[in-house]
């Protein structure tokens, strides 16, 4: 659910209308596919291969907390990519729970306002697992960003990540003009488990949320899809591994608030962007909380990109950067 380092040297860790899907294609319903021909029956490109096969074979199975997470650490210790300058980077606290604030214009005003939750399975990853990437949102969007290191299960089961995830989401709205925000711009989001933190955010609090960003998010701890069958291995990010994730967080599998594609109503809630892999075993349950929103009224779009794995927005693949692009695009854009 996470990515160690990249061993390519880049680091791993990283609408309007309905449920349709967008992409750079125009409206084929994908983004284009990566490179050349793929050998034969792999679903993947072949850059997208070579970086999963070395990928995997650097990260260990599920069951150990501290070998993930030392696997995921590893190229966040400055030695890989440091993401692109952002003009003001700063730690602070926001009720209790560590944030780094990104602000890529200082004094400036009425800017969107972002607050995102690292994935990594709610057991790993952190702040600095995640700097590059939330380097790339601000500054390619011109929203201040706030990055929240949320407790992590074991040690801290489900509800603390939620409970911590609305703790920065209040925080932020109380502080955003003095960061130079509109409270009226206020997005949550977040890749993979972070991204169900930012969707289970969204249904708490869905009056202070303009909208929702989310990338390859979990969303149903049920885990019963065709595509946790049919990307069960070979992709990276295992069903196995997704299975003891959701075993380690905790909580009823039932509950919205742990798995918010069984979420009741959906009505009311703000507009959403839904970035996906195809080739991952949390795509099926993305799509399906993408077509329940639009059915809900909800402005919803999808990207789904074909070719990639689970974590390829970190990665260097023309899909990575064309899904954070249009991320960008769709934060900085007014309501």
């Amino acid at each position: 659910m996470s990515e160690p380092s990249d061993p390519t040297g880049t680091s791993g860790p990283n609408g309007k209308g309905g449920a349709g899907a967008t992409g750079d294609t125009g409206d084929t319903g994908t983004t284009g596919a990566e490179g050349g021909p793929s050998r034969p029956g792999d679903l993947l490109s072949p850059a997208a291969r070579l970086l999963c096969d070395a990928m995997t074979a650097g990260f260990p199975g599920p069951g150990d907390p501290a070998a993930l997470r030392a696997a995921a650490s590893r190229g966040s210790d400055g030695a890989g990519p440091c993401g692109p300058e952002v003009a003001s980077v700063y730690d602070t606290d926001a009720a209790g729970v560590p944030v780094r604030v990104y602000d890529p214009d200082p004094g400036a005003e009425g800017r969107p306002l972002a607050v995102y939750f690292h994935g990594g399975g709610w057991v790993m990853c952190g702040l600095d697992t995640h700097d590059a990437l939330c380097r790339s949102l601000a500054a390619a969007s011109g929203a201040v960003l706030v990055s929240a290191d949320y407790r992590l299960a074991p040690e801290h089961p489900w509800p603390a990540a939620t409970d911590d995830a609305l703790a920065v989401l209040l925080w932020a709205r109380e502080q955003a003009q003095a960061l130079g925000c509109d409270p009226a711009r206020v997005t949550v989001a977040g890749d993979s488990s972070g991204g169900n933190l930012a969707a289970v955010t969204a249904l708490r609090a869905p009056g202070l949320v303009a909208g929702q960003l989310l990338f390859y998010p979990a969303l149903d701890a049920s885990m019963d899809s065709a595509s946790v069958e049919a990307y069960a291995e070979g992709y990276f990010h295992t069903a196995a591994h997704m299975a003891w994730y959701w075993d380690t967080y905790g909580g009823d599998p039932a509950h919205p608030h742990v798995s918010p594609l069984r979420a009741p109503d959906l009505s009311g809630l703000a507009r959403t962007l839904i970035v996906l892999a195809d080739c991952d075993v949390l795509r099926d349950e993305g799509l399906a909380y993408a077509r329940r929103l639009a059915a809900a009224g909800v402005d919803c779009t999808v990207q789904l990109h074909p070719g990639v794995f689970h974590g390829f927005l970190g990665l260097p693949l023309p899909a990575g950067a064309a899904a954070l692009r249009a991320a960008a695009e769709w934060v900085a854009a007014p309501e």
